[in-house]
């Protein structure tokens, strides 16, 4: 079972030909000629607008709330699907936040990454510039919308945004805002773009718009990731499904255990950063399993677990091979026992999809074997999962959870939205 359903990821088609070129296509022309603006405007008018997005977004908020009940009231999602969809006074609040908190980090373009001089006298420099138009295809969730608008501002890029079917007049209202606070800065409004209506062609049109989109980054299920990757002819920034790990060692601390494993599963189940498998070793398994179930069952969490699991707690429904492959983004949690480090680390390796893994242990060097054994993305020691957020990390937002081996990895927030040109300052020199 795949628990993970989304207007956009089940709607992708074959790229539609350039020679019928679509709404989509206009707007990335548009979107072009604004990221020319942009990548050369100061600091302080990409700033300007991000704070004045995130007024807007405060001064809209009771707009942005009833589009977001038409979105609700039109969608049959549940449980933590309809979470995603969900926005309340909080999320805008924490939305505006974010806005402002890119705005005060330091400007990444034009940072120099390198310096060197050469034996002619050549100087070199590798310095940061924005990516150029980045298209968004991403699902239910309209927040998405407002922090990848913002990373892009910040970053000097211009977005091409897809949103889900489901969250459509939810995006449309949050990206008046984002106009709104380019147009107090007097930046082109046109840097951020949003498909114009639901119509499935438009993601297909994203996928075919090489010359004129430099980066898709799909923000979905499994299936949008593969087909975005599959037939897209623009470059591709992905992440795979989010199916965290956290391993408790037999040298944890049991109250600590069991607060970060209740935090890691059922803080926002919905979320990619969520531990969807607990692995705990066999030493003390018998002793603080028991309660962790009971932890976590108290919050309406139920269980797939493994034979060595179901031995200490018999009411544990069985797990299946499929199950440990599960994202679930619900409120169930697998659960393996295993011996050691070493057969944690063999878990991860066959399950996980390279997100986040966490390991609670108070043995240092058993924590630097785990985090040293996962190629993960992100690892942790003695925390939740659930940090794993561009927020958390001091990005102000994310665009998204990068688990390629290219580029970006992680939290993908302003610095990654960058590349970089080398600059050649010389004093005459010609080549022999």
């Amino acid at each position: 079972m795949k628990a993970h359903e989304d207007g956009a990821e089940s709607t992708i088609t074959q790229a539609v030909s350039a020679a019928v070129p679509g709404p989509m296509t206009a707007l990335a022309k548009r979107a072009r000629l604004a990221a020319r603006t942009l990548a050369t405007s100061p600091t302080s008018a990409r700033d300007r607008a991000l704070w004045a997005a995130a007024a807007a977004l405060r001064e809209a908020s009771d707009t942005i709330l009833a589009e977001n009940a038409k979105d609700l009231a039109a969608s049959t999602a549940k449980d933590a699907f309809r979470d995603r969809l969900t926005l309340t006074p909080e999320r805008i609040e924490a939305m505006a936040r974010g806005l402002e908190d890119m705005a005060d980090l330091p400007d990444p373009v034009g940072r120099v990454l390198e310096e060197w001089t050469r034996p002619n006298g050549l100087r070199i420099r590798r310095v940061a510039t924005p990516v150029g138009v980045i298209g968004v295809i991403y699902e239910s969730r309209p927040n998405v919308g407002a922090d990848a608008a913002g990373l892009c501002i910040k970053s000097g890029n211009a977005v091409l945004l897809r949103g889900g079917s489901e969250s459509l007049h939810s995006a449309r209202a949050i990206h008046a805002a984002m106009q709104a606070g380019l147009r107090a800065a007097e930046l082109p409004e046109d840097t951020v773009q949003i498909a114009p209506d639901a119509d499935r062609k438009h993601v297909a049109e994203m996928l075919g718009a090489a010359g004129l989109v430099d980066l898709l980054i799909p923000r979905g299920g499994r299936s949008l990731v593969e087909r975005v990757q599959q037939e897209a002819r623009v470059p591709v920034l992905a992440h795979a499904d989010g199916l965290c790990h956290t391993y408790i060692h037999a040298a944890a601390d049991h109250g600590m255990a069991r607060r970060i494993i209740l935090n890691a599963k059922m803080r926002r189940t919905g979320i990619c950063g969520a531990t969807e498998t607990l692995l705990i070793d066999a030493a003390v398994a018998a002793t603080l399993l028991p309660a962790i179930v009971a932890d976590l069952a108290e919050f309406g969490c139920t269980f797939k677990a493994d034979t060595q699991a179901r031995a200490i707690v018999p009411t544990l429904p069985a797990a299946t091979d499929k199950d440990f492959s599960t994202e679930w983004l619900d409120a169930v949690l697998n659960i393996a026992v295993v011996d050691g480090v070493d057969e944690a680390l063999d878990h991860i390796s066959r399950y996980g999809s390279s997100h986040t893994e966490a390991i609670v242990t108070a043995d240092e060097a058993v924590a630097n074997r785990f985090m040293n054994g996962t190629d993960s993305a992100v690892v942790m020691w003695n925390a939740s999962t659930q940090f794993c957020d561009g927020g958390e990390f001091g990005f102000g937002a994310e665009i998204g959870i990068a688990t390629g081996r290219f580029h970006a990895r992680g939290p993908v927030g302003v610095e990654q939205l960058t590349t970089f040109r080398y600059e050649v300052l010389g004093t005459g020199q010609v080549r022999s």
